[in-house]
């Protein structure tokens, strides 16, 4: 069980950015997803959950109406779409994987976890 998170980048406030979380070694129905984000000085936080067997989705609040998760089973990949970007979301993001059972919005509930992709968010 792998995960490969990309997309990240520099970001002016208010723009967009789409990140891509690639699963290897099982299938996007076998796992919920969750994207976590550690911005500097910060303990690491939820972002958003997707458990793709049902295409539920679990949003932390302030993202809510900013962010979208969605998943590409063909693909086997789990999008993190970024809108409205403020320079608090700058943080290091990371997806990660757990049982879809009850992995929803604690860190401690996955097991598995990629790499972590830059996001910055400045003028």
């Amino acid at each position: 069980v792998q995960l490969q998170a990309s997309g990240g980048g520099l970001v002016q406030p208010g723009g967009s950015l789409k990140l891509s979380c690639a699963a290897s070694g099982f299938t996007l129905d076998d796992y919920a997803i969750g994207w976590f984000r550690q911005g500097p000085g910060r303990e690491r936080q939820a972002v958003a959950c997707i458990v793709s067997r049902d295409i539920t989705t679990y949003y932390e609040v302030s993202v809510k109406d900013r962010f979208t998760i969605s998943s590409d089973k063909a693909k086997n990949v789990v999008y993190l779409q970024m809108t409205r970007l403020r320079p608090e979301d700058t943080a290091i993001y990371y997806c990660a994987a757990g049982d879809p059972r009850w992995a929803r919005l604690q860190p401690h509930e996955y097991q598995t976890w990629g790499q972590g992709t830059l996001v910055t968010v400045s003028s």
